[in-house]
């Protein structure tokens, strides 16, 4: 059976598989359906060495990490995927950071059913926005925000700590820069590929120049997230769920920008959610794409990407065009 390849996760010294599951609200596959199909789900990705799941605290308010960990509980544990997960701090937390990382871990760990997590990411957007971001000060002062996260490390509960790399572009790479963190979920899809090519003046949309070469610069692994824009990429159908997180990004707007990328690649003989992950597959600068999923048949269109493996130069090519 042909396996999905792995890829270094920066300095951690893991290797990930360069297509994992994401245990989030958009797929919902791990909110959303019955236990058998939770199951069946993680074990077909095992199957072909897609052995990581990516998941955070506020997916379901905790019934993601939950359900997974039902359903880990019932493998052997050297059958089982490893897993990431998140939290995203609120106000309050700033009293005592220390002490709410840690509890938050303490959850999610009990929830998961686990002793420790591969790694443990920061989920908050990173900038000058609303009471919901962190700053780039809050992160590094002392006695902040990544010492609680090098303390809950320290502490034997996740081998390594990241950063979610949403809010402003110039906050986060200070936080790339700092080498605080050694992971790093980075937006990165064939509709907004920014992180990882320059793209015109205007584009439309957030700009994240240059922050998937701040992480490899500064060895931080990267999970690239929103590889099917949500399920723009995938089907003209809408769930519901499609939470906008940049800029001119709600359903219609991404639709009409899909319509043009699939004009101008042409007819192709798979389905555009295969092409849109061997998109993301061919940018190297990541170590692996997050990929959501609310049906079993979803799962394995998924995972026939990244067994057909990085999309050819040529259509690469065309649709980086566009922008």
């Amino acid at each position: 059976m042909t396996k999905v390849s792995h890829r270094s996760l920066g300095k951690t010294g893991l290797k990930i598989p360069e297509l994992i599951l994401g245990g989030g609200f958009v797929g919902g596959v791990m909110i959303h359906s019955d236990k058998d199909t939770q199951a069946e789900a993680i074990r077909r990705c095992c199957a072909v060495g897609s052995d990581w799941i990516d998941t955070a605290q506020s997916y379901g308010n905790g019934e993601s990490e939950k359900n997974i960990g039902e359903v880990l509980a019932m493998m052997p544990k050297d059958q089982r995927p490893r897993v990431s997960t998140k939290i995203a701090l609120g106000p309050d937390d700033l009293r005592d950071v220390k002490g709410a990382v840690r509890r938050a871990i303490e959850a999610s760990l009990a929830r998961l059913q686990l002793d420790k997590v591969e790694v443990y990411q920061l989920h908050n957007r990173i900038g000058a926005g609303d009471s919901s971001w962190m700053s780039s000060y809050q992160i590094l002062k002392p006695g902040g925000v990544a010492d609680a996260f090098e303390a809950v490390k320290d502490a034997g509960l996740t081998d390594h700590i990241g950063i979610t790399a949403l809010g402003e572009p110039n906050a986060v790479r200070d936080i790339i820069a700092s080498e605080r963190f050694e992971t790093a979920q980075v937006y990165y899809n064939l509709l907004n590929p920014s992180s990882g090519k320059n793209v015109g003046p205007n584009f439309g949309t957030t700009d994240f120049r240059g922050l998937l070469g701040a992480c490899q610069r500064h060895g931080l692994g990267v999970f690239g997230i929103r590889v099917l824009a949500a399920g723009v990429l995938a089907t003209k159908e809408r769930h519901g769920r499609e939470i906008p997180i940049t800029e001119n990004s709600e359903p219609e707007a991404e639709a009409t920008r899909a319509n043009a990328a699939w004009k101008i690649l042409g007819p192709r003989n798979e389905e555009h959610a295969v092409t849109a992950i061997r998109y993301a597959l061919a940018e190297k600068k990541m170590s692996t794409a997050v990929f959501g999923a609310a049906t079993l048949e979803h799962i394995d269109i998924a995972l026939s990407a990244a067994v057909a493996g990085p999309l050819e130069a040529a259509a690469v090519t065309k649709l980086d065009s566009l922008h």
